[in-house]
């Protein structure tokens, strides 16, 4: 073959290629792992922008208005959304009206909402109204709010209760921007997991802008009589006026905490951290909602001791909010990575001590969770199997702290500047994308472990049950002077209080939680008389000494009315549970229920649900019954 005639064929079969390798291009593959709490058939269609038109009323505790939400369509004729105790009114596809349908309901998951669509759809649109049964939202009354003046609501969307206050593809692998336009009523402000206003709007309207995308589970709303107060350019404060000036004070450190983070594992990038003070009968000590951090007032004990709550949400910056979990079976992904981060960023600003101390707290809630879960011990595992039951049932202290200590274990086992570099690179490489255990796990051996030649049980820790013997052993000398003045009074009843004059709260959890089952009522009403812990003005010495109180059959110095007054006003879940725990573990259920029974209408459906399945209240009803 001649020359000119080569270069012909050549220049054709590069065409040729070229126009093939474009094809492929052009062919997106989506591959959504299989999600066992959401509907959704994202590898068909997917919603990547929400544009939300609501309404909030009080009167009548619904929101209303519309969805409109941008699709990436891979040639399908239907999109399917997760809805739970939601009034669909009307679908249009594309600006015309289309068919949808609502599938069987399950107690858990809710409906699969199922939308007929075009191969080239590109945009629906959902009329809607939220129910009394929207689990998410809570409606408070003015007299469940701090200023006593207005009402509130809030929502709490994590892990799948999205789908009770907005048609979505509620899977935490399926991540979208979005907007919303906001009316409520004069006076009062809304603020989101969003751009925010830092003041009131005349006319009770207000516009709302996230462009990263992020998960459902971190679109959030709260609506009230709000003032913002700035501690930097990029962090403040939202709470009611009488909390303002607290919660300011309390979280101050907001702004070193932040670049303490950065300095760790890289640039923040979602501009603002903001943190809202919600009610009381907020189920959680925190949730990560990017840009506002929700957070209970539990933690204002005004001395910064319990700030480590505002270093974990922080931490979900990178760790949930910027590589999250795929599944709620990997939840550990978003909570083991997250405490290990927030110790990391309390030892930066406050020291090792403080840090270890909470290391050890963390091990101890390791311990009672094992012990709680002895019966069941494929729930002690790392990767989970959560087909067919709440995602809630994981969302305790295996992935939180077992995750800690398996990230920690390997921290020591490597070296702390090689799993600083390997963590840096992490966030950096699967920034906005989600992650799964295994895909982990290939990550962790393919660019740490092998490329350094150490050998590690990564599959021991990760999916066997309990902790392997290969653990971060964390010590503490104040934990420990604590046991001796503990030990010294149990043998001797002897109490020097001086020698507590400088104890943190941590301190103080640390010696009651440590009381043995020996302890006489007469010691724990020395130590009441002495140090007031009934009247304790920190939540957590609170509760755990309550706890202790129940444990020991102590009812001194009015204990048992300041139970009772600490559960009805507070509606912190994991504070809740550990009180209700203890009536339960000795035998006291018909207390717990007497209280439950005054305490539950101030409960958010979170704590409400963890509590109705521990003490078998039956919901339905208006008659407690144990199970």
């Amino acid at each position: 073959m001649n020359t000119p005639k080569l270069l012909f064929y050549l220049i054709l079969f590069a065409m040729a290629g070229c126009a093939e390798s474009k094809e492929k291009e052009d062919e997106v593959i989506y591959s959504y792992v299989e999600e066992p709490h959401s509907y959704a058939k994202p590898n068909n269609a997917f919603v990547n922008h929400l544009n939300l038109e609501i309404a909030v009323d009080f009167k009548n505790e619904i929101i209303t208005g519309k969805a409109i939400y941008d699709i990436v369509n891979n040639n399908s004729t239907q999109i399917i959304l997760d809805s739970k105790n939601l009034d669909i009114e009307s679908v249009m596809a594309d600006g015309k009206e289309t068919e949808f349908s609502l599938g069987a309901n399950d107690k858990i998951l809710g409906q699969p909402l199922t939308i007929t669509i075009k191969n080239d759809t590109k945009k629906i649109e959902i009329l809607y109204k939220t129910t009394k049964d929207s689990e998410a939202l809570q409606w408070l009354r003015p007299t469940q709010t701090a200023d006593k003046t207005k009402p509130f609501l809030f929502t709490q969307g994590q892990a799948i209760l999205t789908r009770t206050w907005i048609p979505i593809q509620d899977s935490p692998q399926i991540r979208l921007t979005y907007e919303a336009t906001v009316q409520v009523p004069k006076g009062l402000m809304a603020v989101m997991s969003a751009e925010n206003p830092k003041e009131k709007t005349e006319n009770g309207l207000y516009h709302f802008r996230m462009k990263q995308a992020i998960p459902a589970y971190l679109i959030a709303l709260a609506v009230g009589d709000l003032n913002y107060k700035a501690i930097s350019e990029r962090t403040g404060v939202y709470a009611e006026k009488s909390m303002l000036n607290k919660a300011f004070d309390e979280f101050s450190d907001m702004e070193k905490m932040v670049s303490a983070a950065e300095n760790l594992y890289g640039d923040y990038v979602w501009e603002q951290f903001d943190v809202i003070v919600l009610p009381p009968s907020f189920p959680f000590g925190g949730m990560e909602n990017p840009r506002l951090t929700f957070a209970t007032p539990t933690v204002i004990a005004g001395d910064k001791s319990l700030t480590s709550l505002i270093a974990h949400e922080l931490a979900h910056s990178w760790s949930g909010n910027l590589v999250t979990n795929s599944t709620w079976n990997d939840f550990w992904i978003n909570e083991g990575f997250t405490v290990y981060f927030e110790m990391r960023i309390m030892e930066a600003l406050y020291g090792k001590e403080r840090a270890d101390m909470l290391a050890l707290i963390s091990r101890q809630d390791l311990d009672d969770e094992l012990e709680y879960l002895k019966d069941t011990p494929n729930a002690t595992k790392l990767k989970l199997n959560l087909k067919g039951k709440n995602p809630d049932d994981g969302m305790n202290s295996i992935a939180y702290d077992k995750g800690y200590l398996f990230l920690r274990t390997l921290e020591e086992t490597v070296g702390r500047d090689q799993f600083d570099a390997f963590l840096q690179e992490y966030f950096k490489k699967h920034a906005f994308s989600t992650m799964t255990t295994e895909k982990f796990v290939t990550y962790l051996n393919t660019n740490l472990l092998e490329k350094n030649k150490i050998t590690f049980n990564t599959d021991e820790w990760i999916n066997q049950p309990g902790v392997p013997e290969n653990q971060a052993v964390v010590t503490s000398d104040r934990f420990k002077n604590v046991e001796h003045i503990l030990q010294e009074f149990i043998e001797d009843n002897k109490f020097d209080k001086e020698l507590t004059k400088e104890w943190t709260p941590q301190e103080w959890v640390h010696f009651i939680r440590n009381f043995p089952t020996t302890m006489t009522v007469e010691q724990m009403k020395t130590l009441d008389d002495m140090l007031n812990l009934t009247n304790s003005s920190n939540s957590y010495i609170q509760m755990v000494w309550y706890e202790q109180a129940i444990n020991h059959d102590y009812h001194g110095r009015n204990v048992d009315a300041k139970i009772e007054e600490f559960l009805t006003s507070v509606g912190r879940r994991w504070y809740v549970e550990t009180i209700f725990k203890a009536f339960k573990r000795n035998d006291r259920l018909d207390d717990a229920l007497k209280i439950y029974e005054k305490s539950r209408s101030n409960y958010h459906s979170v704590t409400a649900n963890t509590i109705d399945h521990l003490l078998g209240y039956e919901s339905d009803s208006d008659v407690l019954e144990p199970l």
